[in-house]
């Protein structure tokens, strides 16, 4: 009578029982995998839980599927001037999308709607919002074959080639490019055609599961702000690259030219298929030479990257180096161009760095680890710091904490603490006011995560 709960018909409840029993029995899977490796998956997923401080929600993921939490979160938060940054975005993408001829009203409204909707529940918010710039470059980078000619500045055909001769002596992208083979093609279009549209999504996710709560948001915001304002670059300095050197010497351009796949032909060759060719020829920016975004992107990549992994630093250099080579061999860009890309990079990662983006602390090895992050540079001597915590604490406890949560602006200039451990401040909960995953006051306000 031990197991007199398996009979179907003991006490009018035996098919019940018997369902309930079955329910609980392993997954027909279980017993494939070996007893060692489900041991191991279990014990890693215990330690990732272990890692969860309970007296901290600065890792923690929102998981509110209300749109009254979003009001809540609104109403409860403190303007600042970078909140002009989503006015900015709204006005930009109301034009971009009213110039964008295809396609239709339709389906532009459907998107439109589903990203609202998607800003409005927490759940998704906290990734959307900071995906904002990014789709902000996006739409503007497509909606430029809809700005007619007449509307868009003469286009440069020898301003580039003379400051490469200038700065360089030479055409470096000529010269690269002057012997062919199809081992280097492969070389140059691994990083150019392959890891340039992946890497931005590889980045991001080893910087959200290894570096501090609210390195992500600041490295997507840098990325989606540093494209747009180089596309705005091309549009208003329209120039043209080496390829358009190499097939129509330095006589004057247009807007109906097509664009060219370059170096990237060889590739489709290669291949047997249209994989570049159609889509270069077809470009929304044909004359976009200047600056080069392939090379602002990778380096923008190797700054986040080497300032989580400092150890790393050499191979991230080196990818950089890998990826600027391969936009002169592929004759998309002049030496300069990539200065100018870089640069751009230069600028946006150390603003980022100074104003937003978390420190990293060396004996934490995933985001679970931090209990606290403190944001920006660190001060530079001991007594800085000590006349800053100072004063902070005057008017923290003058003007009073934070009242709540608040996701819809980024970090701040600076945190600091009660002492040289400089935690960042907490409410009376204990739970951290750098929780958010949003850009900018001054104090007490989240920090992205």
């Amino acid at each position: 009578m031990k197991h007199s709960s398996y009979l179907p018909f003991q006490g009018g409840g035996g098919p019940r029982r018997l369902l309930a029993r079955a329910a609980k029995l392993p997954l027909s899977w279980q017993p494939l995998v070996p007893h060692r490796i489900r041991r191991k998956v279990r014990a890693t997923r215990s330690k990732i839980r272990s890692r969860q401080a309970p007296a901290s929600h600065i890792s923690a993921l929102a998981t509110s599927w209300s749109p009254a939490d979003t009001i809540a979160s609104l109403r409860a938060h403190e303007w600042s001037f970078y909140d002009g940054q989503y006015l900015f975005i709204a006005i930009l993408g109301i034009f971009c999308l009213s110039i964008i001829e295809t396609p239709g009203p339709l389906f532009k409204t459907f998107v439109a709607t589903m990203l609202i909707a998607a800003l409005v529940m927490p759940v998704t918010r906290q990734f959307f919002l900071p995906f904002l710039p990014i789709a902000s470059w996006l739409v503007l980078f497509y909606s430029c074959q809809f700005i007619s000619g007449e509307y868009r500045p003469p286009i440069w055909v020898r301003v580039l080639p003379a400051l490469e001769n200038i700065l360089y002596g030479a055409n470096l992208s000529n010269i690269l490019s002057a012997h062919k083979h199809v081992v280097l093609d492969v070389l140059a279009w691994l990083p150019y055609g392959l890891c340039h549209f992946g890497a931005p999504f590889v980045v991001s996710l080893v910087l959200f599961f290894f570096g501090p709560p609210g390195t992500t948001p600041a490295f997507a915001r840098a990325f989606g702000y540093m494209n747009a304002v180089g596309v705005t670059i091309q549009l208003m300095f329209p120039c043209s690259p080496p390829w358009y050197e190499n097939t129509y010497g330095l006589a004057p351009a247009n807007y109906s030219m097509p664009g060219s796949p370059a170096g990237l032909a060889a590739i489709d060759k290669l291949l047997g298929i249209d994989m570049y060719t159609s889509g270069f020829t077809a470009s929304p920016m044909v004359f976009g030479a200047f600056p080069s975004l392939h090379a602002a992107n990778s380096t923008l990549e190797c700054l986040f990257m080497s300032h989580v992994f400092p150890k790393l630093r050499p191979v991230f250099i080196a990818y950089t180096l890998w990826m600027w080579w391969a936009t002169m061999y592929l004759s998309h860009h002049y030496a300069v161009d990539l200065m100018a890309g870089g640069l751009l990079a230069a600028c946006f990662f150390f603003v980022s760095k100074a104003k937003f983006l978390p420190r990293v602390q060396l004996d934490k090895m995933y985001r679970w680890d931090y209990d606290y992050v403190e944001v920006g540079e660190e001060a530079d001597t001991d007594a800085s710091l000590a006349v800053a915590t100072d004063l902070y604490e005057m008017f923290r406890n003058g003007g009073g904490g934070a009242d709540s949560a608040d996701e819809w602006t980024i970090g701040s200039s600076s945190s600091f603490s009660t002492s040289f451990g400089a935690k960042s401040p907490t409410d009376e909960t204990g739970s951290s006011l750098w929780e958010g995953d949003t850009l900018a006051s001054a104090s007490d306000h989240e920090f992205g995560r």
